[in-house]
């Protein structure tokens, strides 16, 4: 039910209407339009907002549809209904084109075998429409691609046609040949060429020399200074011409009622294959409106609700968007809980417009048009709308503005229920304010009682105190800002506002004693509670404001936390194929290993050494092997064993490669041996032997020695030697040689200060590089990235460090540094 009979002009929605109807493709379509009507049966609704939502759905979709040829013939079917009548050349083009589109469009939405249905609510729509194909096949036997009908419709025409064409052609040579004579007597210029006047042939002659040539005047021009003449010798002609186009019309006029009388027992299917393009024209309307407005398919629930998040007025948002201006939306909530909400605030705040904007938005919705907005809110249907809105005065009705609005009252009183959504600008004004509160009052707690939803308007304060104290009701106020006096057309829930009546005065430039003076008549009481409503208003913007950052912060953190758990899980993932293929090596590594010791095993054996040493090497075997099987090991590890591994195949690669040692013999002395003075620790090198002495350069120096003077001395010797010479004590060697089997080579210096961090780091690489460690890392954490270009600025200022870099991501990545040293 909606109230009153002018609701779609009161709340904008026949602007709607007209603006859906100019995007309709044919008066089939219109007609829907105009036939649109409110429901509240919630399969209707969902259906009609499903199908306008697939085609908005269609419009983004890379198929095209086929809506080329929109034209409504049902005039023409019904025209045709009497034996004896026939659709004419361009009633059956149209049938035919029309025709063909509906087919399309049928086929369009049928899906082939096994293909999966698209756009169901549409499919289901298209589902029992009848086409017409062998239809379009014999329209298309007697029209061409123009709409004419063909020569081969039937031999008759073919005849007839052929003879047509015969006989101008012989007029046309007849009429040149009198042309060329009159042109070369002067009687005609040069440049004329014969005309056709009514259907003949005729010469074009100036009126001075139309005795020249023998003929029939037929007409002259509008100026009187050209007259058409048909030459005598083609006036048979053209007459048979025009004798065979009669014929050539009743031919045709044969065709088409011979093909009438086959269409004409498909009328009743035809117009119902019709009716299906006026919904799908209707439809398409729709879903252009919907694209135009940014509406979409909102949540629809079978129940009583308004909970809307970022609602717009269709028509506000056209009108602003030509003027390049940004609509604010609208946030509101009506729930069994809270189901009349009364708004306060200041004039030309968006108080109307947010009424308007309901029930606007909730008509729509109820007619099955998609809505403008967010599209987490949800929507309810209301059996019945009504709403008061403007001046109904009426001077013939002898009604006063009041008595208007209480007419209205009277009828929401009697026939509001809780499915009922009541919508009141301005409520209780138009009389003595006292009086007129206390009405409104009693109105509102008889809507109440009846448990009605609603948006209400008003500036008395009763009604606000009352929504206050009263369960079902709620306040809402229009935010103002007060420090640039201006609307903010935002809607807060949960307090009343003021109505800025003092300030607006003030802006506006009213005197102030005037201001004063009324300030002084409604008391301190009534100016401090606005004053207090203005703060409470003011602070609720504060808060709304941070809560909005707030949430705003939580979704960005949502937001890179699944971002986090996708890289983690594409890490594990990978950590996983890096493990699968580094054991696949390791394998294959060991089985290569593995056949290098059994070599070496049977080498040893064939060398008849010891079984025991053999059992030795078998065991250090087999504990690798297991090391390298372990799945428990960390990824850095496995890593640093394969390393060892290749480091060890190298070693001994080069060891078989390299030649045999020589046997150190003690006895025998020769050139470039290390020897000695016996009884002496400075060792040199033999240069040259001659015969029982020997040259040797012990330093700089060299000295011819007795043979029998010097002892020979190996390489080895001489380095231990040098080390016990050296000044370093037995104790500092041994400090080191404990500080090397305790160095650990990584550091952990996450929260820790930058100061505090850096020292640690700089003790930690003095301690790497005495131990002689070649390769470090520090655990500094990703964070906001300070503490490790704090490191790294360190590390490049030292020297003992040649390289750094992030660890491998799958160990750690940017959270930690690696130091090679040299």
């Amino acid at each position: 039910m909606i109230y009153p009979q002018n609701f779609e002009q009161k709340t904008g929605f026949d602007k709607v209407r007209r603006l859906i109807s100019d995007k309709c493709l044919s008066p089939l379509g219109q007609e829907r339009v105009a036939e649109m009507d409110f429901s509240a049966d919630y399969t209707t609704i969902t259906e009609r907002l499903e199908q306008t939502d697939e085609f908005v759905r269609i419009l983004h979709g890379e198929q095209e549809f086929p809506a080329a040829f929109f034209f409504d013939v049902r005039y023409s079917l019904k025209r045709i209904r009497p034996e004896g009548t026939w659709l004419d050349e361009k009633e059956l083009f149209d049938l035919k084109r029309s025709l063909q589109t509906i087919n399309d469009i049928v086929r369009f939405f049928r899906p082939v075998e096994d293909e999966e249905i698209l756009y169901p609510a549409l499919t289901a729509l298209a589902g029992d429409i009848l086409v017409f194909p062998q239809l379009i096949g014999k329209i298309d036997s007697i029209l061409d691609k123009f709409g004419k009908v063909k020569d081969n419709a039937s031999p008759t025409l073919a005849q007839i046609r052929k003879e047509i064409s015969s006989t101008m052609s012989g007029i046309s040579r007849s009429l040149q040949s009198i042309l060329r004579s009159a042109q070369s007597d002067g009687v005609v210029d040069k440049d004329v060429t014969p005309t056709m006047r009514d259907g003949r042939l005729m010469i074009p002659v100036a009126p001075a020399f139309k005795r020249k040539i023998k003929g029939i005047v037929h007409d002259e021009s509008a100026s009187g200074k050209t007259v058409f003449i048909e030459p005598e010798v083609v006036v048979e002609a053209n007459n048979r011409v025009r004798e065979l186009e009669g014929d050539e019309r009743r031919e045709i006029m044969k065709i088409l009622t011979e093909f009438t009388n086959i269409v004409r027992p498909m009328v009743p299917d035809i117009l119902q294959s019709y009716e299906f393009m006026a919904d799908i024209d209707f439809i398409r309307a729709k879903a252009l409106f919907a694209e135009q407005v940014k509406g979409i398919k909102p949540i629809v629930e079978n129940k009583q609700q308004v909970d809307w998040a970022r609602a717009v007025h269709p028509l506000l948002y056209l009108s602003l968007q030509k003027q390049n201006k940004q609509v604010i939306p609208l946030d509101i909530t009506l729930s069994e809980e809270k189901r009349l909400l009364i708004i306060s605030g200041p004039n030309a705040g968006g108080k109307s417009v947010c009424l308007k904007t309901v029930g606007l938005l909730q008509y729509m919705m109820q007619c099955g048009l998609l809505i403008p907005l967010h599209e987490s809110s949800r929507t309810g249907i209301f059996s019945s709308i009504f709403i008061d809105i403007g001046d109904e005065q009426s001077i013939e009705n002898d009604l006063s503005t009041y008595s208007s609005h209480l007419t209205n009252m009277k009828y929401f009183v009697r026939n509001c229920d809780n499915k009922t959504i009541i919508l009141i600008d301005e409520f209780g004004s138009g009389t003595e304010p006292q009086i007129g509160g206390a009405i409104a009052e009693a109105l509102l707690d008889r809507f109440n009682r009846n448990r009605s939803f609603g948006v209400i308007t008003t500036h008395y304060q009763n009604l606000k105190h009352f929504a206050e104290d009263t369960e079902g009701i709620v306040n809402g106020a229009m935010l103002y800002d007060r420090h640039l006096m201006q609307p903010l057309f935002k809607l807060s829930i949960g307090n009343p506002g003021s109505s800025f009546a003092v300030e607006i005065a003030r802006k506006i430039g009213l005197p102030e004693d005037v201001i004063a003076d009324a300030s002084a008549k409604v008391g301190s009481d009534y100016i401090d509670m606005d004053k207090y409503l203005q703060d409470i208003v003011r602070d609720k913007r504060y808060w709304e404001s941070k809560r909005q950052n707030i949430r705003q912060r939580e979704k960005k953190l949502e937001e890179i936390t699944a971002r986090y758990e996708k890289d983690l899980e594409e890490v594990n993932k990978q950590r996983k194929e890096i493990m699968r293929e580094a054991k696949a090596e390791a394998q294959r590594i060991l089985a290569e290993a593995n056949a290098r010791i059994e070599n070496t095993v049977r080498e040893i054996k064939e060398a008849q050494a010891e079984k025991e040493q053999t059992k030795l090497a078998r065991k250090a075997l087999e504990e690798f092997k297991a090391s390298v099987n372990s799945t428990g090991e960390e990824d850095d590890k496995i890593a640093r064993k394969m390393a060892k591994l290749q480091e060890r195949k190298e070693r001994k690669k080069q060891k078989q490669n390299a030649p045999a040692k020589p046997i150190f013999n003690r006895d025998v002395i020769e050139v470039g041996d290390n020897v000695r003075l016996k009884g002496q620790t400075s060792a040199g090198t033999v240069m040259e032997l001659q015969g029982k002495q020997a040259v040797v350069a012990f330093g700089m120096i060299k000295s011819t020695v007795k043979l029998e003077q010097l002892e020979k001395v190996s390489k080895g010797q001489i380095k231990k030697e040098i080390q016990k010479s050296t000044f370093v004590s037995v104790g500092t060697a041994d400090h080191m040689h404990e500080k090397k089997l305790n160095f650990k080579q990584e550091i952990d210096v996450r929260g820790m200060r930058g100061d505090e961090a850096l020292q640690a780091v700089t003790y930690f690489i003095d301690d790497a590089i005495q131990v002689g460690a070649s390769r470090v890392r520090i655990l500094h954490g990703t964070g906001t990235g300070i503490l490790r270009q704090l490191i790294r600025d360190y590390l490049h200022s030292v020297p003992g460090v040649s390289h750094y870099q992030d660890e491998h991501v799958q160990l750690g990545g940017a959270g930690i540094t690696v130091v090679e040293l040299d």
